[in-house]
């Protein structure tokens, strides 16, 4: 199982030496096979990478899977440099049905505004990273079963808790560039003034520094940030449509998108989601939520 970095890695959390070790060996070996004589297959090796088919990827015998790294508890790095979450655990169980072994993921480390160019590029062959579908995304990438559901929630200082949208009228929202809370409050509240970032971790570090009065996250994400900070509040629970998060693959992988339709459908059926749920979020949100909050994907 490898992590691979194709943007410029943030400081999230304590990122242990053993991850900036792994970032380095990592790009040490990539720099050590382009300085290989492969000119004369160069375009084949260019096509095979951008060949994000089921049969290649069993070819290959490795699934890139573009997540997060700084958004706990969905896809973050722990203190020992090794991948955690609800996204991680998840990409992990599909490669094991996929190619029959777990660690034959790859991580390749993503941001809010990455996602679909890592696709488009070849850069990863599904994105797992609390990808919500909207109207706008599936006509640039096709998205699959739906394996979460969510809606927005606002984040504030306990201190000056926001409990209505219109209390942010003439303030400061922070949101992730390109994120749908970005998609959202641009489209629906021009009176709001918006602060982006590229990464959780410097929109978080700007609430906590009082640049913001607030904070839109997925609400899934939200709640359980507040409950790890107790001084600040999640005063709004849910705003917005209910969005449902799956994987996605690049537009027209058909073959890939089928498998993993009949993938997640099987995971949901057999109680394999709700064991992942159980291990990596339960802990987090304790009995305060229902897990069918999140787990019931079903079109109301």
């Amino acid at each position: 199982m490898a992590l691979s970095y194709l943007t410029q890695p943030s400081i999230f959390f304590n990122i242990s030496n053993v991850v900036r070790t792994l970032s380095v060996a990592l790009c040490m070996g990539m720099l050590s096979a382009c300085s290989q004589p492969t000119e004369p297959n160069a375009s084949a090796e260019k096509n095979t990478q951008n060949d994000q088919s089921l049969d290649q990827i069993k070819k290959q015998g490795v699934f890139r899977v573009a997540v997060f790294a700084d958004n706990p508890p969905f896809g973050y790095v722990d203190s020992a440099g090794k991948p955690q979450g609800f996204d991680i655990a998840l990409a992990k169980r599909v490669t094991k049905d996929l190619l029959g072994d777990e660690n034959k993921v790859e991580f390749v480390v993503t941001e809010a505004a990455n996602r679909v160019e890592f696709l488009k590029s070849g850069k990863a062959d599904a994105v797992f990273a609390s990808f919500s579908v909207t109207p706008e995304r599936k006509q640039v990438v096709d998205f699959a079963q739906p394996y979460l559901k969510a809606a927005l929630g606002i984040v504030s200082p306990k201190a000056k808790t926001i409990t209505d949208i219109q209390q942010l009228e003439g303030k400061t929202l922070i949101v992730n560039k390109g994120s749908t809370s970005d998609i959202y409050f641009t489209k629906n509240y021009p009176k709001i003034n918006l602060l982006k970032f590229e990464q959780n971790t410097d929109a978080f570090n700007a609430l906590k520094d009082g640049r913001g009065d607030a904070i839109s996250q997925d609400s899934t994400y939200a709640l359980a940030w507040a409950a790890e900070n107790p001084t600040f509040t999640a005063g709004i629970q849910q705003i917005g449509n209910q969005d449902f998060i799956a994987p996605a693959v690049k537009k027209d992988n058909s073959q890939l998108l089928n498998w993993l339709n009949t993938e997640i459908s099987s995971l949901q059926k057999t109680g394999e989601i709700q064991k992942i749920y159980d291990q990596t979020l339960k802990p987090v949100y304790g009995g305060t939520v229902d897990a069918q909050v999140f787990l019931d994907v079903t079109p109301k």
